[in-house]
């Protein structure tokens, strides 16, 4: 960025507050202990990870777990 980005007081139009989302630090540096389990997924459902997992650079195993997380954490 060689331009010099010049600032203003205009108004920044319609604010919407958002919940904090983010995990704390601790939660970032803290691994998790996993274990391994086999299970069989549909064909369909391993096609939408896959997808969405090369949009983000990331895989699509990672993902499936953070949803699994997500809704356990939920339930209690």
């Amino acid at each position: 960025m060689k331009e010099k980005i010049i600032y203003s007081d205009e108004p920044i139009g319609k604010v919407r507050i958002m919940s904090d989302f983010l995990p704390s630090p601790e939660e970032l540096a803290l691994k998790e202990e996993t274990v391994k389990v086999t299970i069989a997924l549909s064909k369909s459902s391993i096609a939408f990870f896959k997808k969405e997992a090369k949009k983000f650079n990331t895989p699509y195993q990672k993902m499936i777990r953070r949803l699994l997380d997500e809704y356990a954490a939920r339930q209690s």
